[in-house]
């Protein structure tokens, strides 16, 4: 390898894991606007997984590498960046191209990292965090005291969402299936809710009296939809976010929709523009980094790989036993 190439992660064509192979390609340049980034870390997101299925379809600006957050030292910056030069840690969003040595970001994507946090833990915040804020606190209206149920409270998403809504006062249940993985998200102040002996709608009702939660932040999609509705409060928010147990909600019964004016939404974090995006970035470092500052909020963190080992940690995200950010390593 040369000053000018560098090391990346292809996906061979749609399959499992072992389609996942090493690349040297050039250094990319950055274009106005941009920023590159000797990148030291990179998250792993469901996205990424879905992707490698050949069941994502791209933005046409996305790079086919995969990889949607890192962290790590600006090397060069485009035309009219304002607020990064060479020498800054930061991490941020990228329209792919994340599981590489090198890669450009919209500097408007971008944020400082905090000097109290590794660039592995900085590595695990831009997905999840931009996600959770912007639907939970953009589109769901999360406001201190009210009541919010997690799906899958293990996940990265899942995590973050208990992180933020625990700083910001509002009290969260989440399903979870295990042991293990409940008195971890219980550690993070959530009530957890085993979804393999529990009926979380059940939990649900007598927890809040029968009045239900104000917020639902949902992974699972179809097979949950009814019961969601009937565990919304009055006025609730159903916020759809993934669909990792089925698109199709069958024998969807709307009266509960209507009689308790519940709002349902759904949202990707892809398929915004740069200008929205670059909203959220600035609302989180209003928002949530002088929390990240003080040592709060910090991503919890599964397990860490080296590059070289990519096909390990998408192993690991597929088999659900993660709890937290699985994180790929440059060096």
């Amino acid at each position: 390898m040369t000053e000018k190439t560098m090391k990346e992660v292809i996906i061979k064509e749609a399959g499992a894991a072992d389609v996942l192979a090493l690349h040297e390609a050039a250094i990319p340049a950055p274009k106005s606007g941009e920023i590159l980034v000797k990148i030291a870390a990179a998250g792993i997101n469901r996205p990424d997984i879905i992707q490698r299925m050949g069941q994502y379809p791209l933005p046409p600006e996305a790079s086919p590498i995969p990889g949607l957050e890192i962290a790590g030292i600006v090397v060069s910056v485009g035309r009219d960046v304002i607020g990064f030069k060479a020498g800054d840690r930061v991490c941020g969003l990228t329209n792919g191209g994340g599981y590489a040595e090198y890669g450009v970001i919209p500097a408007q994507q971008a944020l400082p990292i905090p000097e109290n946090l590794s660039m592995i833990e900085a590595a695990a915040i831009p997905e999840t965090y931009f996600t959770v804020w912007a639907n939970l606190f953009d589109i769901g209206q999360a406001k201190l005291g009210e009541s919010l149920l997690v799906h899958g409270g293990s996940s990265g998403i899942g995590s973050t969402a208990i992180l933020l809504a625990q700083a910001f006062g509002l009290k969260v249940f989440t399903t979870v299936g295990s042991p293990e993985k409940a008195a971890a998200v219980e550690k993070l102040g959530a009530k957890a809710i085993n979804y393999n002996d529990q009926d979380f709608l059940e939990v649900v009702k007598e927890e809040t009296e029968g009045k239900g939660v104000d917020i639902i932040l949902d992974i699972i999609g179809g097979p949950y939809f009814s019961r969601n509705m009937k565990a919304l409060a009055f006025g609730g928010r159903l916020i759809i976010i993934g669909a990792m147990g089925g698109r199709i909600a069958d024998k969807f019964d709307l009266l509960p929709l209507l009689f308790k004016r519940a709002t349902v939404s759904g949202s990707t974090m892809r398929a915004r523009s740069l200008e929205e995006k670059a909203e959220i970035a600035q609302a989180l470092k209003t928002k949530i980094w002088p929390l990240l500052e003080k040592g709060l909020c910090r991503p919890l963190i599964d397990s860490v790989y080296p590059l070289q080992q990519v096909q390990d940690a998408h192993r690991r995200m597929e088999s659900r036993a993660h709890c937290g950010k699985i994180v790929l390593t440059m060096e």
